[in-house]
């Protein structure tokens, strides 16, 4: 999997190279053979390669126990730090957060749930308390991370096409669905969102297998971007 994170400035990074290199080292060509090895799933496996979400406290210590000698015995200690500056926010989330709230317009499908800007207190919680692995006070971090998100609503332009299932899929108790419909029919009303449905007798159609979204920015902005990120980039491409 692709990775445009530099591992010389980034803990996590860091650790899933060394963990790779590591596992080709001692002949699992596969994830999915060491993940078996290991007892985890293969998810976690990638993330933890690829550094979007560093080991946890069980999983480091059950590598260290296959590869005693990584990073000099000191990988359980330092997959912690990695842990706790991860954050609310994943490394892989990050470069997204930056972008939407610059972004003059906004565009977005969900198929699946409402989209992250239009969600209520609850309906976040509800989404994101899935993750199991999150304790409470890491959940109402990322809760409070993705209404202080919705910031972006006071001034760009934001239209948005949900399939009519989000809208019949109960999350959380009947009261927060409640809630959270009459909270899209408040947002709606207003002159810069825009919320569509595509209708369950549709059927099947493209664009069912996932969610989508396009910011747009100023150009002066872009310009900005482009100059970074043609400078950043090592063979002097754009890599956007």
């Amino acid at each position: 999997m692709a990775n445009d994170r530099d591992a010389r400035g980034d803990l996590g990074v860091w650790l899933g190279e060394e963990l790779r290199c590591a596992r080709l080292a001692a002949g699992y060509t596969s994830q999915d053979q060491f993940a078996r090895e290991l007892g985890f799933d293969r998810t976690v496996i990638v993330k933890a390669e690829t550094g979007a979400r560093p080991p946890s406290e069980d999983m480091a210590a059950r590598i260290a126990e296959m590869f005693p000698d990584l990073c000099n015995g000191l990988y359980v200690r330092l997959a912690g730090i990695a842990q706790k500056s991860n954050g609310p926010i994943p490394g892989w989330f990050a470069d997204w957060v930056e972008i939407e709230a610059k972004a003059t317009s906004l565009r977005w499908w969900a198929p699946l749930l409402i989209p992250g800007l239009l969600q209520t207190e609850d309906y976040a919680r509800a989404v994101l308390s899935t993750w199991r692995r999150d304790s409470p006070d890491e959940v109402e971090a990322k809760v409070a991370i993705r209404l202080g998100r919705q910031s972006v609503l006071a001034s760009a332009d934001f239209r948005v096409l949900l399939d009519e299932s989000v809208l019949h899929r109960r999350i959380g108790a009947p009261e927060v669905m409640a809630m959270q419909l009459e909270h899209l029919l408040v947002m709606g009303a207003r002159p810069n969102i825009t919320i569509q449905v595509i209708p369950g007798t549709a059927g099947a159609y493209a664009g069912l297998t996932g969610a989508l979204r396009w910011p747009k920015y100023p150009v002066s902005l872009l310009r900005r971007t482009w100059r970074r990120e043609f400078r950043a980039s090592p063979s002097g491409t754009l890599r956007w």
